[in-house]
Parts: C-alpha cells; structure tokens; sequence
C-alpha cells in the first residue's frame, strides 16, 4: 500500500512570532500532542526548532487526524512517507505516491532543503523528480492549480514526502499563556468564550452560579455537559459552582424590575474575582457581545465593570449572534445550549431592565442589603466538579 504514512509532520502557527519565548511555545504544544494522543501508546514524538514529527508506527491515520484538528498551535499537519536522502530514492518514493491517483492528475513538486550540504538546490530536485515522473507516467506538470501537490523536506539522514497539507485550528497552546476564570452559563455564548480563550493559549477555569430550586439539576448538568465538551481543547476543566439563590432574591428585593439585572450582575462579577484570586487566575472571561442583551450595553458594561480591579476578557465583544451560533455549532456545543434548562440569569428576566444604569444609583441600591457578607457566605458553600475529555468526574468538593 503506497500510502500507509509513517510519520506526521506538524507545523506551527503564531509560535513563529514569539521571539525567546519559542522553545517554551514548543514545549507546551508537544505535552498538548502527548495529552490528547495519549491513548496511542505507540507513537513517539520528535520536536525541532520548527517542526514537531510523530512516528505513527502503524497507527491508523484516521483518529489522529480528527484529535490533530482539536490541538491549538498547529498551523497544518501532513502524514508523510518517510525515506532516506537520496534523490533516486525520494522519486521512486513519488512515483509510488501516485499510483493512488488517475493517470489524468496533475502534479507540482515543491521542495524544501533543510539540509544545506545536500549537493541539490531546490529547483534542481523539483526538475529531476518532475522529470522522473514525467518520464516513467502520464501525469503532467500544473505549477498554478495542481491535483497533487508533492512536498519534499530534505533533511540530512531522512527525507518526508507529502501530498496533502491539513489545516490546523491555528492559536498558541493552550495554557501557556495563564488561567482566566470564565463566567459560564448554560447558554450559547460562554462555552464560545472557552473556545476562544483557550485558542489564545490561556487555560479556563469556570465559574457557575446555580440558583435552586429555581433552577434545575438538568441546568446544572448542562453546565457541566458543555465544560465537558470544550474540555477536549485543554484536557479538563474546573468547575466552580456558587449557590445564588438567597443573594439574588436579595438583589431582586432591593433593586426591583430595572437595576435587578445589573446588580445581580455586579455581584456575580465580585463573586467571580475573589474566586479567581483565589485560584490564581489573571483575569476574569465572559461571553458578553456589545448590544446582545441590556446588561450588554457599553454603559451596562462599564457598570458592571466598576466593581472589581480585575481584567475582563470578553473574547466574543465584537461578534454577532449568528456568528456566535455557527462557532457553537462548529465545536460541538450548540445543540447542548439550547436545550430547555434555564439557568439564574434567565429565570428571574425582568420586563423592563435597564440600559443605561448609573453606577451611583446602584451604588445606592447595593446598601439596602448586606451584600458582602452573603457574597462570602456563598464562596464558603461553592461546590467544585471536575470534568475530562475522557469521562466526568462525579465527586464534588
């Protein structure tokens, strides 16, 4: 069979811009590799200043392609047949290649010399393998718009010969660049939010508040059921769940039908930094888009915002809902979203909620109430559920 590959040959995205910091880049994209292809046993891993090879050793090609497209970091991959340096060698390589395809299929060859003592520059091992073929088939030559492009890497003991290269999800590694603490409801933004903020190299962990008996264990088990789905991107995740009942029948008691959304807000946002102080977290996520809903508002935003110290990464701000939704359904979570479990911020949705609040008047409503000691109160009685790519973890602390 011409085409049992031996080798992936994954290549980097964003990592090439990251100066001194590369190696490290590198480093964390190989563990990420290791993790998600974990269950292959038989692979083994190779990583150079711009290239990270998987000898595949028989493994079948097709479920470390779909785990590859799941890996961010990588800029495109390619499964290659591996042979050694010499150029008689590197032809009879292509011509094998070929016979998987018509004898009307077009062919490019584009060559890559690593290795500089190699005696042949590039053009001359595009023109002696074209030739070759051209010599021993009936392909002809398409430099513009070919139906096999052959790619040839010419390193100094080994050459990789490839025909397709797959694109990856692009991004920088996930975790490298620190922990933010994401805001994540049952709805269709958040686990969009996740996606997007572990595709900038950060890891997530989340926050959500659960309002019983107002809301339901099918709410929260949704909550959990989408972490689970994103989860594949970083491994697990960490679930942070914050009893919000008492605090928001407090809130919707002083605050009334307009400002209720917004101090509700407010206090989710306080709730949220303390925690991720206390996780050592940078920054605090959200799936909020400017105008989406009335706590979305540039005004309802800068409200909001005025309670903690801490950034807010808002990874979707510029994006709008259908945008939003094909993501969702790209990655895998849409049809989770929308199932009917609704969630504390849609429970008690008021009728008239304000737009345009000012941070005084809820300033001022916040001391009807004492506010801080019930936001304690519910920190002290979080629960934490942990989930996986391969299974959830049932036991909550």
């Amino acid at each position: 069979m011409a085409r049992e590959f031996d080798t992936v040959l994954v290549r980097f995205g964003e990592l090439s811009t990251k100066g001194k910091n590369r190696k490290d880049f590198i480093k964390k994209l190989e563990l990420n590799l290791k993790r998600i292809l974990r269950d292959h046993k038989e692979l083994s891993f190779r990583r150079t200043h711009d290239r990270i090879y998987i000898e595949l050793n028989g493994t079948d090609i097709v479920p470390i392609k779909e785990k590859l497209q799941k890996v961010f970091g990588i800029s495109s991959f390619s499964f290659t047949k591996k042979v050694e340096t010499d150029i008689e060698t590197i032809g009879q390589m292509c011509l094998e290649l070929l016979e998987d395809y018509p004898k009307e299929a077009t062919f490019k060859i584009i060559s890559r010399r690593h290795d500089k003592s190699f005696p042949m520059h590039s053009d001359e091992i595009n023109r002696t393998i074209a030739g070759q073929i051209l010599k021993n088939t009936e392909h002809k030559v398409d430099v513009h718009h070919p139906d096999v492009p052959i790619q040839i890497e010419v390193h100094q003991h080994e050459t990789y010969i490839t025909l397709e290269k797959i694109p990856g999800i692009g991004g920088y590694p996930t975790g490298i660049n620190g922990k933010v603490l994401l805001l994540l409801s049952g709805g269709i933004d958040s686990p969009v939010a996740a996606y997007e903020l572990m595709k900038r190299g950060l890891e997530v962990e989340a926050i959500h508040y659960a309002s019983p008996p107002y809301t339901s264990d099918q709410a929260k088990q949704k909550v959990l059921d989408l972490a689970k789905i994103v989860s594949i991107y970083q491994g697990s995740m960490k679930i942070h769940i914050i009893p919000f009942t008492d605090l928001q029948l407090e809130i919707y008691k002083a605050a009334k039908d307009p400002y209720a959304i917004t101090i509700m807000r407010r206090m989710m946002y306080r709730i949220a930094e303390k925690v991720a102080n206390k996780v050592r977290a940078l920054a605090i996520g959200t799936g909020e888009s400017v105008g989406q809903v009335a706590s979305q508002t540039l005004e309802s935003i800068a409200c909001i915002n005025a309670v903690i110290q801490m950034p807010v990464l808002r990874p979707l701000v510029c994006m709008d809902k259908v945008e939003i939704i094909d993501l969702s359904k790209q990655i895998g979570t849409y049809e989770t979203s929308i199932l009917p479990y609704a969630d504390c911020c849609t429970i008690f949705d008021p009728k008239n909620p304000v737009t345009k609040p000012s941070i005084k008047k809820a300033e001022t409503l916040e001391t009807l109430f004492d506010y801080e000691t019930m936001i304690d109160e519910a920190i002290e009685q979080e629960t934490i559920a942990f989930v996986s790519d391969e299974e959830e973890v049932d036991t909550f602390l």
